[in-house]
């Protein structure tokens, strides 16, 4: 099994804006007052320009546009809604906000078979969409594919019981915690697992802090520690600057990146920046108006390709 892989799927945004369904519950949002035609062009130049610095690196990208008939402000972030696996299957997620539902493409996987990918299987899970019960993704899942374990902050986007039946269905071994932020003086439950935590080959980013539970808080280290993963913890400040939202891939002749935007870059301290370059190189573009209006960054902007070849 690989953690890493040079084939990112992305798509390009025609109507991105700040979701007002995503914004109850993803306090990494902000209302930035522009027209929406403004936000969409300013998120339509930082994609463009993202995805050609990957691929100036060798990263195989494959853009795919969205659709502007759906309506879906968030398909920018398209690793919420499907997993691809190095067996051939796809996850299917179930999505807490209606109108990122809209965001789940045939199209998408036609595009990818038409790459010269192989599916042979697609695991289902949005019929829990009708018990209100979700799990977004890889944004919700951050998976150790070489040591065949799942972390999984809970939260309104993922849930437990959910989480545990994608464990077994995959393969994984579940390492379940509570990963807070403070909004207004009171601690409630990130998100996203992918906005606290990023798990590469050889290290770990995460947020520590965030983990309130000493014992969820030593059981997580533990597993990273057993798996030989070097931890460099990241201040609550710093993930709000998406510090934890990155991403590793492989670039021409194999070469590693740990793949983040400007605003987390620039939040690292210079002994961060060292750790982390002692196990390859930093790519970071600048995706501030994705960020503000969105709440995401540069790891939910990328849907890793592990599907075995035709």
């Amino acid at each position: 099994m690989r953690q890493t892989t040079n084939t990112i799927l992305m798509i390009r945004p025609v109507a991105f804006r700040m979701n007002e369904q995503t914004a109850v519950n993803n306090y990494f949002q902000e209302d930035i007052q522009l027209k929406n035609a403004e936000i969409n062009a300013k998120a339509q130049e930082e994609f463009d320009a993202f995805v050609e610095k990957l691929r100036a690196v060798g990263v195989n990208v494959i853009v795919e546009d969205d659709d502007i008939l759906m309506d879906t402000p968030d398909s920018i972030f398209p690793n919420n809604w499907v997993s691809f696996h190095e067996n051939g299957n796809v996850g299917l997620y179930p999505m807490f906000a209606e109108n990122r539902r809209r965001e789940r493409r045939e199209e998408v996987f036609a595009r990818l078979e038409k790459e010269g990918f192989k599916i042979n299987d697609i695991i289902d899970y949005t019929t829990a969409e009708n018990e209100n019960v979700f799990l977004e993704g890889t944004g919700s899942l951050l998976l150790d594919r070489v040591n065949d374990k799942a972390y999984c902050a809970l939260s309104p986007r993922a849930d437990e019981g959910l989480f545990i039946e994608f464990c077994e269905d995959f393969e994984y071994t579940p390492v379940v915690f509570t990963a807070n932020q403070t909004v207004d003086g009171k601690r409630l439950p990130i998100y996203h697992t992918n906005v606290m935590m990023c798990l590469a080959e050889t290290f770990s980013v995460i947020c520590l802090d965030s983990i309130d539970d000493k014992k969820e808080r030593k059981n997580v280290i533990k597993n990273l520690k057993a798996d030989g993963k070097e931890i460099i913890n990241i201040t609550e400040e710093q993930m709000a600057n998406f510090a934890g939202n990155m991403l590793q891939v492989r670039g021409k002749d194999n070469k590693l990146y740990l793949v983040m935007s400007q605003a987390a870059h620039n939040s690292l301290s210079q002994a961060q920046i060292n750790i982390i370059e002692r196990h390859c190189e930093i790519l970071s573009s600048s995706l501030e108006t994705i960020e503000t209006c969105g709440g995401g960054s540069a790891r939910c902007m990328m849907a890793e390709v592990f599907l075995p070849k035709m």
